[in-house]
């Protein structure tokens, strides 16, 4: 049976209040990508400032994802530091490597080791999962709730995603007994505009429904635009690395033909 914390509802509450008194109110959810904080070969951070300045911020839930979270070795103590703070930290991750690095963490009733599941042929569907990935996520999950941590599942809709398989995904959500499901779209809502970006949303708003918990359901809907922007952010950083690459590139055939 999935439970939402009450401790995080009334943060939930009291933070979306002091927002609409005073609308310069920081926001509800703050991400943070792993890469930007932690060495990739060290225990020791990048930024210790950044680390003070999530800390400090008066979000009550700090998501922390991008690129994969469990690779970086200063992960854990990233972690403890954010949780000690009195941040919900929701840690996502492809859950992998949740089973090798479980024992590094503390399960406090503040953390959520947030597994990302993909509905659908390249995800969960049966016979059709991805070799080798579900099953280590599975098991990793598995590992966590033994040890006493709280789980969540984070399930991302695309255009292509049929109801029945995030139906399927629900399924195995409360078979195995986690606590909670997150349900977002995946592009980010780009072209919000467009008929088929108002055709995602419709599915995603229906997903949602299969969640089963009104309170998931509505930290579904709070959580999405903090990774949405996230993820506009890192792929319009992409885009613009290609252009500067292929601006350069055209310089250089420039200068030779010259």
């Amino acid at each position: 049976m999935m439970r939402f914390p009450l401790r995080l509802t009334a943060d939930l509450t009291r933070t979306r209040v002091a927002r609409k008194l005073r609308p310069a109110q920081a926001g509800v959810i703050q991400f943070v990508d792993a890469a930007e904080i932690l060495h990739h070969d060290s225990s020791h951070p990048v930024s210790h400032e950044r680390i003070r300045e999530i800390n400090c911020s008066r979000c009550p839930v700090v998501w922390i994802g991008g690129s994969e979270p469990l690779r970086h070795p200063g992960i854990s103590h990233l972690v403890r530091a954010v949780t000690q703070t009195g941040h919900f930290v929701f840690l996502e991750t492809d859950g992998t490597l949740l089973r090798r690095r479980i024992h590094e963490f503390q399960p406090v009733s503040r953390l959520f080791l947030t597994v990302r599941l993909e509905p659908g042929p390249q995800g969960l569907a049966s016979e059709r999962f991805r070799p080798g990935v579900f099953e280590l996520a599975s098991e990793g999950m598995r590992a966590a709730r033994l040890s006493g941590f709280l789980i969540c599942v984070h399930a991302r809709v695309r255009a292509e995603t049929e109801l029945r398989e995030i139906a399927e995904l629900a399924q195995y959500v409360n078979e195995s007994d986690v606590d909670g499901i997150v349900i977002t779209v995946a592009n980010g809502g780009s072209d919000s505009a467009s008929p088929d970006a108002a055709d995602l949303r419709q599915k995603v708003a229906a997903a949602r429904k299969l969640i089963g918990s009104k309170w998931w359901e509505s930290f579904s809907r709070i959580v999405e635009p903090a990774l949405s922007s996230q993820r506009s952010a890192a792929r319009n950083t992409g885009e613009s690395a290609v252009r500067l690459a292929e601006e350069s590139h055209a310089d250089e055939e420039g200068v030779r033909i010259a």
